[in-house]
C-alpha cells in the first residue's frame, strides 16, 4: 500500500493511498478529531476526475464533524472514498486493501458502508482493521435509521413551517429511491403523505410506487414538481443555480449529504421562502446508529431515543435562525461550532 499526503487548510489529515495489485486507489479525509476519533463512511463511486473526488470526501467530512457534534456523538468527522466502478466483482480485494489504509492511520479514522458499499463489504475491512463500524450482525445497514432521522426532521420542519408534525396529506417530491430513499418513502407513506419520485434506477422507482402508491416522474421533473416537500436521498450538489429557481415546494428535507452545491444556495433558499433543514442535521441517524451501537456500547432502546432527538435539534436550529435573522445553515453551523468549542478549548489546555 502506498500512502502519500496532502495539506489541506481546515483539515487535519488528507492521505491518497494506492494498491495496484488489488486495482485500488482511496482518499481517506479527517476534517477534525476534536470531538473523539473521525467517524464517516466509505463511498465508493466513479468520478470524473481525482479532484473531484477529493472535493467529495473534503466536503463530507467537514460534514460529518458538524453532524456528530449536533447529534452529540463524541466523534469527529472524516470520509473516506474508493474511486472506480462499485459493480465491481473484485470486491474482497478493494476493501481489504482500503481496510488496510484506514488501519495505517492508527485508528484516527473510523469507516463503515455509504454510498455504492454495504455491511457485507465492511466485513472484508474487518479482515484487515479493527477501525470499522456498520457490520452484519451488529448495528449493520444505517438506511432505516437515517429515514427515520430524516422524518423526524421532516415532522419538526411541519411544525415550524405550518404548526403541526403531521404529514398527512402532504405531498411530497422524493429524489433517491435507494436505501434511505425507500424507507424513508415507507415512513411518509404510512404516515399519510402523497409521494411523487425519480431515480437513476427504474427498478427502485418501480417498488416504491408498487409498494407506497407513488407517481414516478422522469429525473429533471422532480425539481419542477408542485408539492410541499423536496426530498433529495440521492447524491449532494442538487441545490444549484439551475434547481432552486425550479422548486416549488415550501421545505427541502432529505438524506442526501452536502445538498448544497455553496453555502450560498441556502441563501438562496431563504429569499426564495424555503424552509431548508440542513441535511448534516436531518440525516445523522446513520451515524448515531453506528456510532452509539458499536463505537459506545449503547443499547438499541437508547439508541433510537438519540435519532428520535434530531427532532428537538432542528426545532432548535430552526429556533436560532429565526431568533438571529439567519439562513438556517448559518443556524446549524453556529450550533454545531458552540458545542465544538469546548471540546477544543479542553484539548489545547
Amino acid at each position: 500500500m502506498q500512502i502519500t499526503e496532502k495539506t489541506v487548510p481546515g483539515y487535519e489529515l488528507v492521505a491518497f493511498g494506492q494498491d495496484r495489485e488489488a486495482g485500488y486507489r482511496g482518499i481517506i479525509a479527517i476534517h477534525s478529531t476534536v470531538l473523539g476519533p473521525a467517524a464517516g463512511g466509505t463511498r465508493f463511486w466513479n468520478y470524473g476526475t481525482e479532484e473531484d473526488a477529493l472535493q467529495d470526501a473534503l466536503r463530507l467530512s467537514r460534514g460529518m464533524t458538524y453532524k456528530s457534534a449536533l447529534a452529540g456523538l463524541p466523534c469527529g468527522g472524516g470520509k473516506s472514498i474508493i474511486l472506480g466502478d462499485n459493480r465491481t466483482r473484485e470486491r474482497e480485494k478493494i476493501f481489504r486493501a482500503h481496510g488496510r489504509f484506514v488501519h495505517a492511520l492508527g485508528g484516527k479514522y473510523i469507516t463503515a458502508e455509504d454510498v455504492g458499499t454495504s455491511p457485507a463489504d465492511m466485513e472484508f475491512v474487518l479482515q484487515e482493521t479493527t477501525y470499522v463500524a456498520g457490520l452484519q450482525g451488529r448495528s449493520g445497514d444505517p438506511s432505516p435509521r437515517t429515514a427515520r432521522g430524516v422524518f423526524r426532521a421532516m415532522q419538526a420542519a411541519a411544525r415550524h413551517r405550518w404548526g403541526r408534525d403531521s404529514l398527512a396529506g402532504r405531498t411530497i417530491a422524493l429524489q433517491g429511491c435507494g436505501n434511505v430513499g425507500s424507507h424513508l418513502a415507507a415512513e411518509l407513506h404510512r404516515a399519510g403523505a402523497k409521494l411523487v419520485v425519480t431515480d437513476v434506477d427504474e427498478d427502485r422507482v418501480a417498488r416504491v410506487v408498487r409498494e407506497c402508491g407513488a407517481l414516478a416522474v422522469a429525473q429533471e421533473e422532480i425539481y419542477g414538481v408542485q408539492a410541499d416537500i423536496f426530498a433529495p436521498c440521492a447524491l449532494g450538489a442538487i441545490l444549484n443555480d439551475h434547481t432552486i429557481p425550479r422548486l416549488r415546494v415550501e421545505i427541502v428535507c432529505g438524506g442526501a449529504n452536502n445538498q448544497l452545491l455553496e453555502t450560498r444556495h441556502g441563501d438562496l433558499l431563504e429569499q426564495r421562502g424555503i424552509l431548508y433543514v440542513p441535511d448534516y442535521a436531518a440525516n445523522a441517524g446513520g451515524i448515531i446508529s453506528g456510532g452509539c451501537m458499536e463505537m459506545l456500547g449503547w443499547e438499541e432502546a437508547r439508541m433510537l431515543e438519540r435519532v428520535e432527538a434530531i427532532y428537538d435539534c432542528l426545532l432548535e436550529i430552526f429556533k436560532i435562525a429565526h431568533e438571529r435573522r439567519l439562513a438556517t445553515w448559518r443556524a446549524a453551523d453556529i450550533l454545531a461550532e458552540q458545542r465544538l468549542r469546548p471540546a477544543s478549548l479542553t484539548r489545547t489546555m
